[in-house]
């Protein structure tokens, strides 16, 4: 959890930022040529994080700003993103620029441009085939001309706790293309049993009919990485089965929060499988557990987390409100609901559930 509030609201992620902003360095860590760009660290943002924004590696992002740890950087440090020479092309096809819009995902990029996920993966340096960002810029490597011509148009009617990006996620579509065709003057809002026209969706042959999500295919670059990783996702599956939480809802939290690297610490402090904070730790082991949580054992850390999870799916009966609590904080969703900013989460998520499910 990168950047929600504490539960026990010590502080707020705002305070956090400013004390964190006032004792960071603007640093840069490398001289920026004229083709390049520099880019300034927010808060709560991670190298990983600003890596996949700009389609490279972490090690290749570290390696131009002379950064020795990539757990490491600062609220107002300066990184520079060196200009690349383009992927190469198969033979007779040219590469091709593409920035991602809200409710695209790889697959659907690939199809309009006539290549696969795993040749834009690659290019990329994507690790996680099924998370990119709105803004994002991406390489498309063997491009031919976009597909022009529209897709047929399908109906969706919204089911009790549906939200309209995790309906554009569904259906491969983007929100602004569903609002705009509803008239929808806030996407924040639909109602059950609203019907909803879908321009240039595909009808979901995959859809799930009720709460369970149906499977899909896992990229091969992402599967690779899951094996590698078999351990700890036997961990997660494990305590999900004991607390009641769907495996592949826990699955994919964790892959979310932290690739399933139990070592991992984000810059706003959270810690582990689970992407921790140590308050956090404290509230789920007084309040849900009763007994100590050590956030640096991946059982342990493991075993929070789903409890958060479970705590979380019992209160609000509701995926999407569950993840939004789990980022943003069950005090902010008591008051606000779903944050605009989180939203790409949820639908991040969702979209990773289907593909463990499968």
């Amino acid at each position: 959890m990168r950047t929600r509030r504490t539960h026990l609201l010590l502080a707020t992620t705002a305070t956090a930022a400013l004390t964190l902003a006032a004792v960071a360095l603007p640093l840069l860590g490398g001289r920026a040529a004229a083709t390049d760009r520099v880019v300034t660290v927010a808060a709560g943002q991670t190298l990983s994080q600003i890596a996949l924004e700009e389609g490279l590696s972490v090690d290749a992002l570290a390696s131009m700003n002379g950064i020795s740890d990539p757990n490491r950087i600062f609220i107002g440090q300066r990184l520079v993103i060196r200009s690349q020479p383009p992927a190469p092309s198969p033979a007779g096809q040219g590469t091709a620029s593409h920035r991602v819009a809200a409710g695209e995902t790889l697959s659907a990029i690939a199809v309009q441009y006539g290549t696969s996920v795993s040749a834009i993966a690659q290019a990329n340096a994507i690790p996680n085939a099924s998370y990119i960002r709105v803004g994002q810029v991406l390489t498309i490597p063997g491009a031919t001309a976009p597909v022009s011509a529209p897709p047929a148009t399908v109906t969706h009617r919204v089911a009790a706790g549906e939200t309209l990006w995790g309906i554009a996620v569904l259906y491969r579509t983007s929100v602004e293309s569903i609002a705009r065709a509803n008239g929808i003057a806030d996407a924040s809002y639909i109602r059950a049993g609203q019907v909803l026209t879908i321009p240039g969706g595909s009808d979901p042959a995959d859809a799930p009919s009720g709460d369970a999500p149906a499977g899909r295919s896992m990229p091969a670059a992402m599967a690779g990485i899951v094996a590698q990783r078999a351990d700890v996702a036997r961990l997660i599956g494990a305590e999900a089965q004991r607390q009641g939480v769907p495996v592949a809802f826990a699955l994919a939290v964790a892959w979310q929060e932290s690739g399933w690297q139990p070592g991992v610490v984000s810059s706003a402090g959270a810690i582990g499988v689970m992407q921790l904070l140590p308050a956090t730790g404290d509230w789920v082991a007084t309040a849900m557990l009763g007994h100590g949580v050590n956030l640096w054992d991946p059982g342990s850390n493991v075993e929070a987390g789903v409890a958060l999870l479970k705590h979380y799916l019992d209160r609000y009966g509701d995926r999407s409100l569950a993840l939004a609590a789990y980022y943003q904080g069950q005090t902010a969703v008591d008051h606000h609901g779903i944050y605009a900013v989180t939203r790409p989460y949820v639908a991040s998520i969702l979209e990773l559930e289907r593909i463990f499910a499968g």
